[in-house]
């Protein structure tokens, strides 16, 4: 991508009803505009990086035989009525509209009912079983106050995954399995050394569910991390009952904030009762089928990344999710002309900054865009047949010969 042919813009400042660091920036750097509170748009270096973050996703989901599939927002309230949540009190953030034609819509802020109802359809016996399906799909939630940038907002992209099981045996098999690929996701996001697997409340569903916490200081929630931190609690089911189920000891554990970034709940019969999703058993018996649902805020999840690496010079994407690995600079017209040659070679990875400004406001973007690496060719350098690469995360800079920048970008 040239920036001189894109309408990519930086700022120096955002305004002041916008207190969130991640958002900050992220306006600043022209990855992302707000509309309104709460609600962002994801310009063309915000969406590759948001676009690179589901693919990590949709590789790990993929290997386990998950299948991607896609869900209307628009929620037909019957299913929703049969489990009792189209009401406003159960579900207090719905977003809902009237049809012209007569009766009510809603807007998406979670795909249980609809995706349970479809089910209905496509399973009818044990040889149906198990399914794996998931989506990234749009959510809406009429949130009484957005906060936290894009971390709390009323609308974000979610990745949601739903289990269909013969029984409980079977799909904690699966969830043992999802656990695994969303340790392996965070840790392809950079993630992986400050994220936790967080016991959490199971509501209405199961005992416990499980939260995936990244220590924050940010972050809206308190977890609590056991010395060697292989236990995690989150502070709403933190009580004498829990510690003994878990075998640890209130004195053991340190409280610090932290952001949640994906969660694995087992549903057990919760949606699919009242639905009536049902099969027959390998003896024609009917049975209910036994469900679960695993969700990763996308949108949520870049918004922690952004937050999580700042400095104050900008953003610092990891090399797997930056939506560029080099930021190519030519200074003079040797420069300019072989960064051009470049560019023309090996687009895909690089970002060049082809505007007519100085040097210096050049690097103070490829700084605040947070693009891994800075590459600078100059009239000096290319005297010496080489360029200036500089790590944006250590600040260490080397000199390589052109030969082996190209071949950086070769593999």
């Amino acid at each position: 991508m040239k920036l001189s042919q894109s309408f990519i813009k930086t700022f120096r400042e955002v305004g002041k009803e916008e207190t969130a660091r991640n958002a900050q920036l992220l306006i600043r750097a022209g990855y992302i505009h707000k509309e309104m509170a709460g609600v962002y748009d994801f310009l063309p270096l915000g969406l590759i990086t948001l676009n690179k973050i589901q693919n990590i996703i949709r590789e790990e989901l993929n290997s386990l035989g998950c299948q991607e599939f896609q869900m209307t927002a628009l929620q037909n309230p019957e299913p929703w009525v049969k489990t009792k949540r189209w009401s406003d009190q159960v579900i207090d953030v719905w977003f809902k509209t009237k049809l012209n034609a007569g009766g009510e819509l809603g807007l998406a802020p979670t795909h249980e009912e609809p995706i349970t109802n479809l089910m209905t359809k496509f399973i009818s016996s044990y040889k149906d079983l198990p399914v794996y399906v998931y989506q990234f799909q749009t959510k809406y939630r009429n949130e009484l106050r957005a906060k936290s940038g894009i971390l709390r907002t009323r609308e974000f992209l979610m990745k949601d995954l739903y289990s269909f099981s013969v029984d409980e045996t079977e799909h904690q098999k699966f969830y043992d399995q999802v656990d695994q690929a969303y340790m392996r996701i965070y840790t392809r996001l950079g993630l992986g050394d400050c994220t936790y697997k967080t016991y959490a409340s199971g509501g209405a569903f199961a005992k416990y569910s499980h939260e995936y916490q990244t220590v924050l200081p940010v972050g809206e929630d308190t977890i609590y991390l056991n010395q060697d931190k292989t236990l995690a609690i989150n502070e709403e089911v933190m009580n004498d009952e829990v510690l003994n189920d878990l075998g640890v000891k209130r004195e053991d554990l340190t409280a610090t904030t932290a952001a949640e970034v994906g969660n694995i709940f087992t549903l057990r019969y919760k949606f699919s009762e009242p639905i009536n999703l049902k099969f027959d058993d390998q003896d024609g018996i009917k049975k209910t089928v036994f469900m679960g649902s695993y969700g990763i805020g996308v949108s949520r999840v870049m918004g922690v990344i952004a937050e999580k690496f700042a400095d104050d010079k900008g953003l610092v994407w990891p090399e797997n999710i930056a939506p560029f690995k080099y930021y190519l600079i030519g200074i003079g017209d040797q420069g300019e002309d072989f960064t051009n040659i470049l560019h023309k070679e090996y687009s895909s990875s690089i970002l060049l900054d082809d505007r007519k400004l100085r040097p210096g406001e050049k690097f103070a973007d490829a700084e605040l865009m947070g693009i891994p690496y800075r590459v600078v060719v100059s009239n000096k350098t290319l005297e010496n047949n080489s360029v200036e690469i500089t790590n944006r995360r250590t600040s260490e800079t080397k000199i390589l010969s052109i030969e082996e920048f190209k071949q950086l970008l070769r593999d």
